[in-house]
């Protein structure tokens, strides 16, 4: 075997423990959804108590981005992955320890810091193991982690709890990031890593130079994540209560939902190889709109369950197109410290979602008129967007 291809076979090899652990790191942040009612029954806890539970995990994802950023302009990125892998192993048992549920609040937050400092490193490291084809790694990459989201409802609540308690999940995940973590560090010593952010050692100046590809980015996937976090949450409640589906059958439907994920970012990770990045971007919002305002319109189990798959595939993909233009245009002394930026952005725009639909609601505004406004506020978006791109507003790419 040549060396160049012994090189390459590594560089693979690290590739499949990153797949691994990103799935662990996201099964920590869904985990907490279908282990509300156990909480609850096990702490005596009110709504409020276990509801926050699952936002610290969210929070605590979005609190650790910028710095992180700020991190890898003085740290290697693999690093900076191990040190999340560890957090996870080590936030994740303290949870099956958890003696009130004021500890796993803690837990939980700590679960959410490990997620958000991974994927801010890891991304950026992935794109660069494989430069010629950002796309199709950060599609796989995002593929597994996407796997989680659609695994852990069922893994969860049906399977362990039905044997376990729920301290039984965090056993998992923490032995499971324990030895991915521990394989990472031994492929990452024998792999011959990529130095392309050595000369990335300026934050601020990094997020100031590439603001345009940056606040292209917050524009689209921040008021897009806007909408689609208070759908989500509220989607099973939707559906009983607008639809006239039953709770059983919602549930199934909010799996397929996030199941749907899993070929878009597959698929759309290798299509933003071969495509433009802007109009690949702007195509994909307006499939989302487009079945957004179309479940609003449609009933019966068939119609909604059709409409939804579109929908789940349709946001799903615009991830993969948002990191693939991001990652393929920053120029390496920028990549992690501008992409930083972005990440720590949108996360607060998109964390509003949940509470501006609870709100709306709470004022006794039906579920269709919220969404369809939403749906209209994002068709406007699509179609200032394409004004800008028609007119060479639009950054193609990094400065």
């Amino acid at each position: 075997m040549s060396r160049a291809t012994d090189s390459d076979a590594r560089r693979v090899r690290l590739f499949g423990s990153l797949c691994a652990l990103v799935f662990l790191v996201n099964f920590g942040r869904v985990v907490f959804a279908p282990l509300v009612a156990p909480l609850q029954a096990d702490f005596l806890a009110s709504d409020a108590a276990v509801g926050l539970v699952a936002t610290l995990a969210w929070l605590g994802s979005a609190l650790p981005r910028l710095p992180t950023g700020w991190l890898l302009t003085r740290v290697d990125r693999h690093h900076v992955v191990l040190g999340a892998g560890g957090l996870l192993a080590v936030a994740s048992f303290g949870i099956t320890l958890a003696p009130s549920i004021e500890f796993v609040m803690a837990g939980a937050l700590l679960v959410g810091v490990a997620s958000g400092a991974y994927f801010v490193a890891a991304n950026p490291l992935v794109s660069e193991l494989f430069p010629e084809r950002v796309g199709r790694v950060i599609g796989v990459h995002g593929t597994a982690s996407q796997l989680a989201a659609a695994v852990a409802p069922v893994l969860v609540g049906r399977v362990l709890l039905s044997v376990y308690t729920w301290r039984a999940p965090f056993y998992l995940l923490s032995a499971g990031a324990l030895v991915v973590t521990a394989a990472t560090f031994a492929l990452a010593r024998r792999t011959d890593l990529p130095s392309a952010g050595a000369a990335d050692r300026n934050l601020l100046g990094a997020i100031r130079r590439q603001y345009r590809v940056v606040a292209l980015g917050v524009v689209i996937i921040g008021l897009t994540g806007l909408v689609w976090n208070g759908f989500f949450n509220f989607y099973i409640k939707y559906l009983t209560e607008a639809k006239g589906i039953q709770s059983g059958t919602a549930e199934t439907l909010l799996t397929v939902v996030f199941a749907a994920g899993v070929p878009a970012f597959w698929y759309t990770g290798r299509l933003a190889d071969r495509f433009r990045h802007v109009p690949l971007m702007l195509a994909v919002l307006g499939g989302f709109v487009a079945s957004l305002l179309a479940l609003t319109a449609v009933d019966g189990v068939v119609a909604v369950a059709a409409v939804s798959v579109v929908l789940g595939y349709a946001v799903h993909s615009l991830f993969p197109a948002i990191d693939t233009f991001l990652l393929d245009s920053l120029p390496d002394a920028d990549r992690a410290s501008a992409y930083a930026g972005y990440s720590a952005s949108m996360m607060v725009v998109q964390a509003m979602g949940s509470v501006l639909v609870g709100t709306l609601l709470g004022r006794g505004y039906a579920y269709d008129l919220v969404f369809r406004v939403g749906g209209a506020f994002l068709a406007a978006l699509v179609v200032a967007l394409v004004a800008l791109y028609r007119a060479g507003r639009l950054p193609a790419g990094a400065s």
